[in-house]
């Protein structure tokens, strides 16, 4: 459900609506800047993350993700190493984002009206499918291994973004807001399925806590509270209750993101849901990413075998990638507008559309966040990350090449007859 009072706040909307369209559209350009210089960023700590764990200081590599770390107030304890915090703390504060970043999409920007939200919608259901699909295809038959079919439904916003944005002018503008719908919607999808299919053992009542505490979240909300510290204050409560619920901790961000307002009295420059965005944006695409991927792509090469590369999470993962998104997002696509239930994207030819679905394969951080909820065991995580790593990698290339072959370099303006 997405949170926002209908009050006063509701009968300014369409005073403002003239200028939503100008506002968001100059956000969504700020967003796609900030997001494809995070992408560099992202490969850029990975790479690191895979070096450090292949050099001779492996050791201070897993022991620095070891290091223990506890906060106490009172009686109140949570003693993590530094890993688990980074996967339940940090990346709450990424899924914040997510939770904003969908409500506004559904109320001003490109998810706003179902004529514009079907096309993307439908691409997205299809790149979760069909990645499912292939991954259970490889490891039908083994319960264990099977837990992992989520991995390849996921895209990186930012990895995905940050190679669409290497083509510059060469990408037309609609593919870039089709491709940013698209991942948000699938990142909509991924809070869904870690809610139903990745908690652990349930407590009554810290679940009830949390839910006194979405609750209070959703009455400041229809009171037509604009601080954003009184939601900040009962998010960190309704943080604690959830990491203590077992249900994932991450989830609290997306509640705490759909409750903050997105209208103000002072107008729609004040808007409390675009200043908590603008706010954390450089800290998610700069920090948090690069940090959780760092912590999290350490793979050690050197005692990788054949064994690991065969095994059915590693060939689950990466086919789910680079076969399931694409028939999937370009099945479900080109079905979807064969029917009359969307058209392509301004500027967008079928070439294109089959380039962006190869880039919906860069499952990255999101792929790695879901494995690291499906297994625990040091085996699976190694195959996890080869295959979310490999079939990243295929992806990224294979889109880019396509979408440069789709779309001939600007014609060079002579100077001097700019207009």
């Amino acid at each position: 459900m997405i949170f926002e009072g209908t009050g006063a706040s509701g009968s300014r909307e369409h005073r403002a609506m003239n200028g939503h369209n100008r506002t968001a559209a100059s956000f969504i350009e700020d967003f796609l800047r900030l997001e494809a210089a995070g992408g560099i960023l992202l490969v850029a700590a990975a790479a690191l993350a895979l070096i450090w764990a292949n050099s001779p200081w492996a050791a201070a590599y897993d022991g620095l993700l070891e290091t223990p770390v506890t906060v106490r107030i009172g009686a109140l304890e949570l003693d993590k190493p530094l890993l688990l915090w980074i996967n339940d703390a940090l990346m709450a504060i990424f899924f914040l984002i997510v939770g904003l970043e969908i409500k506004r999409e559904f109320l001003q920007g490109e998810l706003a009206s179902v004529r514009r939200a079907a096309l993307p919608c439908i691409a997205a259901l299809g790149g979760v499918l069909m990645p499912a699909v292939v991954y259970w295809l490889v490891n039908s038959g083994n319960p264990t291994t099977l837990r992992g079919w989520a991995i390849p439904a996921a895209t990186d916003i930012a990895f995905s973004l940050g190679v669409l944005a290497l083509l510059g002018a060469r990408a037309p503008t609609g593919l870039k807001i089709f491709l940013l719908a698209l991942a948000i919607i699938d990142d909509l999808a991924a809070i869904v399925i870690i809610a139903l299919f990745y908690t652990a053992e349930l407590s009554p009542l810290a679940l009830a806590l949390a839910g006194a505490g979405i609750a209070a979240l959703v009455i400041l909300n229809v009171a037509g509270v604009t601080r954003v510290a009184a939601y900040v204050l009962v998010g960190i409560f309704v943080w604690v209750c959830v990491l203590k619920s077992g249900v994932h901790a991450t989830l609290a961000g997306v509640a705490i993101g759909l409750a903050i307002p997105l209208h103000s009295p002072e107008g729609e420059e004040h808007s409390p849901l675009r200043r908590v965005e603008h706010a954390l944006h450089p800290w998610v695409a700069f920090g948090i990413l690069p940090v959780f991927a760092f912590a999290n792509a350490g793979v050690a090469l050197g005692g990788l075998s054949l064994g690991t590369v065969l095994h059915p999470v590693t060939l689950g993962t990466a086919l789910g990638l680079v076969v399931g998104k694409q028939l999937g997002v370009f099945g479900f696509t080109w079905i979807a507008a064969l029917l009359g239930a969307g058209s392509l994207p301004t500027g967008a030819r079928w070439l294109h559309l089959y380039g962006l679905s190869w880039l919906t394969g860069i499952g990255f951080t999101m792929s790695l966040f879901i494995g690291t909820l499906a297994f625990e065991t040091s085996d699976y995580q190694d195959a996890v990350r080869v295959g979310v790593l490999g079939g990243s990698l295929i992806c990224a290339v294979v889109g880019y090449l396509l979408l440069y072959v789709a779309s001939p370099a600007p014609k060079a303006v002579p100077r001097g007859t700019e207009p």
